[in-house]
């Protein structure tokens, strides 16, 4: 039995059963107008980086989904599920979270980050829908953070590939979260700076990302 959760441009995410366990399937599926030959090839690239990444995040100390099975032959990804709801969602929620709980949480996402970062790996689609809540209660002083969806990842030491990732979070935080999203940002700024090992190459870097940005928002 397995239930599907969401569907983006590269897979479909199911929830199944691993082990007699509640799990997660994720299935990348063949693009039709690719050469099958290309396509199979990039596919089954794009699922090894994945798992390259989430093994490699595990040993840096960030938390992910742990890895039950990869089968290569389906393009299939087994994963642990994850129980709690996504940053996003949390955040969104006023009466869960108070504006010290908040900042308490973006303080440990800074960190988890910087450690990625300082471990040479590239999230790639770094957003708050992309980060798990789990075991959040009464003040979520216990909540944990689990970084999720590396299907974008990369392995790169180039602080403009990390500068390109928090620019990519700094525009989901004002995106999905208008109100206080610039506060918020700040918050997990702060804890990726005092964290990061090589913040100021990567901070240098970020503003210049930021201006190409709004260079390409002005053209249109």
């Amino acid at each position: 039995m397995s239930n599907l959760v969401s569907q983006g441009a590269e897979a479909r995410v199911w929830e199944v059963r691993e082990l007699n366990m509640p799990a997660i399937r994720k299935h990348r599926f063949s693009k039709s107008y690719r050469l099958a030959e290309l396509d199979q090839q990039l596919t089954v690239t794009r699922l090894r980086q994945e798992v390259r990444s989430l093994l490699r995040a595990r040993k840096l100390g960030v938390k992910t989904p742990t890895l039950y099975r990869v089968d290569l032959a389906n393009s299939n990804i087994i994963m642990e599920k994850i129980h709690g709801m996504t940053l996003k969602q949390a955040l969104l929620q006023d009466a869960l979270l108070d504006m010290a709980a908040k900042r308490r949480i973006l303080k440990s996402l800074g960190s988890m980050v910087a450690k990625l970062h300082d471990g040479d790996i590239i999230h790639g689609d770094l957003t708050t829908s992309n980060v798990m809540m789990s075991g959040a209660s009464g003040d979520n002083k216990h909540a944990t953070l689990y970084l999720i969806d590396f299907g974008l990842s990369q392995f790169s030491a180039l602080s403009e590939d990390k500068a390109v990732d928090l620019y990519v979070m700094e525009r989901s935080f004002n995106s999905a979260h208008p109100i206080d999203g610039e506060e918020l940002f700040a918050e997990f700024m702060t804890s990726y700076r005092r964290s990061s090992r090589a913040w100021c190459s990567t901070l240098n870097k970020l503003a210049e990302v930021r201006m190409r940005g709004r260079k390409r928002s002005m053209v249109g």
